[in-house]
């Protein structure tokens, strides 16, 4: 296993994050023996980072994490995420601790890595669905006040936040100084968190987010790269689609361009899409679900498989440059 510097923290992050979400769901949703075996394969390949929220399973990945991780001995970095819900807002920093302290419980932790705000953040409240806003999370009482208490408490050492919401928003949070971390969207189908994308772009434009969050010292973890399965030709449901304009038919339409002018590399699309992650240096590392115990080894040998050559990367940056924003 590869390591990367995580941002300005200090801290050497592996390539491949385990991702203890919906997406996969091998955690929560496999036999007991199953989810011990996959986080110990994980382990034992190097992976040194799992990160899941209170969302998860209603919970049930923190507890199934909390027992499988006492069970095997084990400590690696860990995160997870807290939500505000627009009932919520009134009390950020009471919601903020009284999730945080639930979320150790089941975890049967007396702290964390790090914690994400797991909310869309937009200028006012409610732009985006359930969104808050920019002056919930900087503002007096608001998130970064809750988190700072934490800190004093020694329940987290890092904070962060999940890349959804208005962009400006996004940057400026960034640029806060007051986050170490951020979950960025950024995939094959919309590469726009790690690169400049021409005007009218039909997706979500997160203006190279990644690159500001490596001007600023801000870690990150890549995640989506799969596009809710998109890439691998699968259609998305429910609310798999976080990121406006990725629609499961506009995805589905982006993955057969993608697909074109790959050659090769669109044998496997999975691994392809990780190692495409992976070439981008601002990324930290790439964050990614596993349904199966195969998925690991896969995802394993995508990173060991190194980031896309130059003359693939080229093929995709015309593909970026040209009628690719019409969908």
């Amino acid at each position: 296993m590869k390591y990367r510097n995580f941002g300005s923290t200090g801290v050497q992050i592996s390539e491949i994050v385990f991702g203890a979400g919906a997406q996969g769901g091998i955690v929560f949703q496999g036999e007991r023996e199953t989810r011990l075996e996959a986080v110990r394969r994980a382990l034992e390949y190097g992976i040194n980072w799992i990160d899941t929220a209170a969302q998860y399973g209603n919970g049930q990945s923190e507890e199934n994490l909390g027992w499988v991780l006492k069970e095997l001995g084990a400590s690696p970095h860990l995160s997870t995420k807290v939500r505000i819900g627009p009932d919520q807002v009134d009390d950020i920093p009471g919601t903020v601790e009284r999730s945080v302290e639930a979320s150790l419980k089941r975890l049967q932790r007396d702290s964390v890595d790090l914690i994400y705000l797991h909310s869309t953040v937009t200028l006012e409240r409610g732009t985006f669905r359930d969104s808050i806003s920019i002056e919930d999370v900087l503002g007096e009482e608001g998130v970064v006040t809750a988190f700072d208490k934490l800190r004093q408490r020694g329940l987290a050492r890092f904070f962060g936040f999940t890349g959804f919401g208005d962009t400006d928003c996004l940057h400026r949070l960034i640029t806060s100084g007051h986050f170490q971390a951020v979950q960025a969207y950024h995939n094959l189908l919309n590469p726009s968190a790690g690169r400049a994308v021409p005007e009218g772009f039909s997706a979500h434009d997160y203006k190279n987010l990644i690159g500001l969050a490596a001007e600023n010292g801000v870690g990150v973890h890549n995640i989506r790269v799969l596009a809710a399965g998109a890439i691998a030709g699968q259609s998305p449901s429910g609310n798999s689609v976080l990121s406006p304009g990725s629609s499961g038919s506009a995805d589905l339409a982006r993955a057969e361009r993608v697909k074109a002018v790959l050659g090769d590399e669109a044998r496997n699309m999975a691994q392809t899409a990780i190692r495409f992650g992976l070439t981008n240096p601002g990324v930290s590392a790439v964050l990614v679900g596993f349904a199966q115990l195969e998925h690991i080894d896969q995802a394993v040998a995508a990173a060991e498989m190194g980031p896309l050559e130059q003359e693939v990367m080229l093929r995709l940056e015309k593909l970026y440059d040209s009628d690719f924003n019409s969908l």
